[in-house]
């Protein structure tokens, strides 16, 4: 269901922000970002010129590339249009950003390294969406699919095994979802946790939902070290 019907108006200004998330042929995964800024009159501008309706006043992207770890590998940053000459001279400054995990702390993390004078508001800005863009790439049933193909690819090339299938995690090292209690929806006592994650459900029957998926957690590992040898 949209928005309801506006009063009468005029559009002065769009900002555009899409992210998208893939997985590489070497096992990697690039998580990208491009903003835009585009008036909808002519803006004066002594330094770029006139901007037009629907010319960029920003058009930035930025590509992080990351392991399954969500630790960045390489990033690149590029400025195509802004509104002072030298704005993409700050772009190689994101490099610095190689090393960092996406995890608690990371926007802080990005600010102590390309905030201020050392970075682009927007691309800083940009790395909001582009972070919960990873979470939503790499922490997927998809995702741990393809990586299991990728390692099973890599091992018949070598002329190896197959990897090994995952024993399930018992209980006790199984931990809530990263998203629980951020939002309606994934409140610990609400129906989203009761049924994809009620081993955390702490809804007024939590306890009884907590022990049945503890005993049936358990019964899945007994029985995957029943048939599978343990090294």
């Amino acid at each position: 269901m949209p928005l309801s019907a506006p009063a009468a108006r005029r559009p002065l200004h769009t900002r555009k922000v899409t992210c998208q998330g893939f997985f590489r042929d070497d096992g990697l995964w690039d998580i990208e970002g491009h903003i835009t800024d585009e008036k909808h009159y002519v803006e004066e501008d002594d330094w770029t010129g006139n901007l037009q309706p629907g010319e960029y006043v920003h058009n930035m992207w930025i590509r992080l590339t990351m392991d399954e770890e969500m630790v960045i590998h390489d990033v690149e940053a590029v400025t195509d249009n802004a509104p002072y000459r030298i704005c993409p001279d700050i772009t190689p400054n994101f490099k610095r950003l190689i090393g960092l995990r996406i995890a608690g702390g990371f926007h802080r993390k990005v600010r102590e390294r390309v905030g201020g004078t050392h970075g682009c508001t927007h691309i800083v800005e940009l790395l909001r969406p582009v972070a919960t863009t990873a979470y939503q790439t790499i922490q997927s049933d998809k995702a741990r699919e393809l990586m299991r193909q990728h390692r099973a690819q890599q091992a018949a090339l070598r002329g190896g095994p197959p990897p090994a299938p995952e024993r399930p995690l018992p209980p006790e090292e199984q931990s809530p979802p990263t998203v629980m209690d951020t939002c309606h929806a994934w409140a610990s006592d609400g129906e989203a946790v009761r049924r994809w994650a009620p081993l955390f459900y702490t809804g007024p029957d939590g306890a009884a939902v907590r022990a049945r998926t503890e005993a049936e957690s358990r019964a899945r590992v007994a029985a995957f070290d029943a048939t599978v040898p343990r090294d």
